[in-house]
């Protein structure tokens, strides 16, 4: 079992790799874009249509790991002024209901893709893409969120430290 944790933790690690050089991928692109427009050229159209797709696999690509790092938003400031038997089964509970919430998201985007892959849908500005490659990422992205979010529920770490304020 270790073995297949393992390969998982990598596996959401390769999917945060591949949001790090999408980044990088959006800055250059969106400087070429500007320094083709400032040289009074039009720049190329799957220029602009690649970078909006980089930025929904940037956010879907990179959440899992995000919530395993405990990196979403949240505020400590009612988990600070806990018990920490209080603070650690409240902490559970919002993590509970955070896996529920991503299997929920996660079977609508499995619906979502089943749709467009059952319709043939394309998306048709710059060039012709399968709109299922890019809806696919939300059953996988809120899938594995929900795992990494089933860790805090049932793990020995919780998701809320219940120390307010800033630490880094």
């Amino acid at each position: 079992m270790q073995v297949l944790w393992k390969l998982y933790d990598r596996l959401v690690d390769g999917m945060a790799l591949t949001a790090a050089i999408l980044l990088v991928w959006l800055m250059v692109a969106v400087t070429a874009s500007v320094v083709m427009r400032n040289l009074g050229a039009q720049p190329f159209a799957w220029l602009f249509t690649s970078t909006e797709y980089a930025m929904l696999y940037i956010t879907m690509l990179g959440a899992p790991w995000l919530v395993r790092q405990r990196g979403h938003v949240h505020i400590e400031l009612v988990t600070a002024a806990l018990p920490a038997p209080a603070r650690i089964a409240l902490s559970r509970a919002v993590a509970a209901a955070c896996t529920l919430i991503c299997l929920y998201l996660g079977w609508k985007g499995y619906q979502l893709v089943q749709t467009n892959l059952a319709r043939g849908d394309f998306d048709v500005r710059s060039y012709y893409f399968p709109r299922w490659l890019l809806t696919i990422a939300f059953p996988v992205s809120f899938g594995l969120m929900a795992v990494e979010c089933a860790r805090f529920v049932f793990g020995r770490e919780v998701m809320h430290s219940g120390e307010a304020g800033i630490h880094e």
